[in-house]
């Protein structure tokens, strides 16, 4: 049960997923929540202050640019009082422009904007794969993660593991009893993955739980780790049948990002997606867990653990929510 004392909280990236989550537990603690939002069309309607309240309610909504400086200050900070910055910006493409951009340019305006208000503390929602930062995003992110250690506020810098909705995707497919995609036996890589709810709370209690705090902090959900295999394996169960598998080579994926980065240099527009292979097979041969610094290998058993709620519940609240719409 939350024991700390109510704070004034400025988040940014409060839209996503993972952050509209993150609000609402800061909410429920009795935090005071000031959430930077922008404004966009989505099929071909202009989303209102209105609309983002249903998705935030009970935050203060304020509409300004991260990316620039002045409007963040202007129309964000407005000259007031904060005791912490939350962020949980991300770019959504993982473009070496977009992620220079957002993982770390925006993240940036916020911290030197943070340091000149002084606000004491920053929380900063991460991701785990930048152990091995081969991509764009994640060199984005290492570069801000080092600015915000090096920034004399009291920093928690949260890694997690994979998130439910990244790995649901194939939910329907089985349903519909199409095959589950794998790449090469689905067991080269594994994950713990976390809920929403379950990585929020983690992130509320960054604030006031010393023990989490000037830390880098890995986390991943309850339970043992999870293979893509193990993955189909249980959304067959659910159908009551064999589980059937179709094998994606991550190889294919290495051969189209480098025949693309060559085209590139010819058509510059096709860099970007040369990356979007390379992001894709990295995560085809990459674990999201702990990497052990003695042994170079993964290591389920370094990866700490939070939550209550595993990948198989949500599997299971989906397939209820599936019979009960069909």
């Amino acid at each position: 049960m939350f024991q700390g004392h109510a704070k004034r909280v400025l988040v940014l990236g409060g839209t996503g997923t993972i952050g509209r989550a993150m609000v609402r537990a800061l909410i429920d603690r009795g935090h005071e929540v000031v959430c930077i939002v922008r404004l966009k069309s989505e099929k071909n309607q202009v989303r209102s202050l209105e609309d983002l309240g249903d998705y935030l309610p009970g935050a203060v909504l304020r509409v300004a640019n991260v990316c620039d400086p002045q409007s963040l200050a202007e129309e964000g900070f407005c000259g007031e009082a904060f005791d912490a910055v939350m962020s949980c910006l991300a770019s959504r493409t993982g473009t070496r422009k977009e992620s220079h951009r957002i993982d770390y340019q925006a993240n940036l305006n916020a911290l030197r904007l943070a340091q000149s208000r002084k606000v004491r503390q920053m929380v900063l929602l991460s991701a785990i794969c930048v152990q091995k930062p081969r991509l764009a995003f994640q060199q984005a992110k290492l570069a801000f993660e080092k600015e915000l250690m090096e920034s004399g506020l009291r920093y928690s810098i949260v890694r997690p593991t994979a998130f439910f909705k990244s790995l649901s995707g194939q939910v329907a497919r089985v349903r519909q009893g199409k095959s589950y995609m794998i790449f090469g036996d689905g067991a080269l890589t594994a994950c713990k993955p976390i809920s929403d709810g379950d990585l929020a709370d983690y992130l509320a209690d960054c604030l006031d739980a010393p023990h989490l705090q000037n830390r880098t902090l890995p986390i991943g959900g309850p339970g043992p780790a999870i293979t893509p295999k193990a993955q189909g394996e249980f959304l067959f169960s659910l159908l009551g049948e064999p589980a059937r598998f179709r094998s994606v080579a991550p190889s294919m994926l290495k051969m189209i990002g480098g025949v693309l980065s060559v085209l590139s240099r010819i058509y510059p527009p096709l860099a970007a997606r040369a990356e979007y292979a390379r992001i894709g097979h990295y995560y085809a041969t990459e674990s999201m867990l702990v990497l052990d610094p003695d042994t170079g290998q993964y290591n389920e058993a370094l990866t700490p653990s939070t939550g209550e709620e595993t990948l198989f519940d949500h599997y299971r609240e989906l397939w209820a929510q599936s019979d009960m719409e069909g």
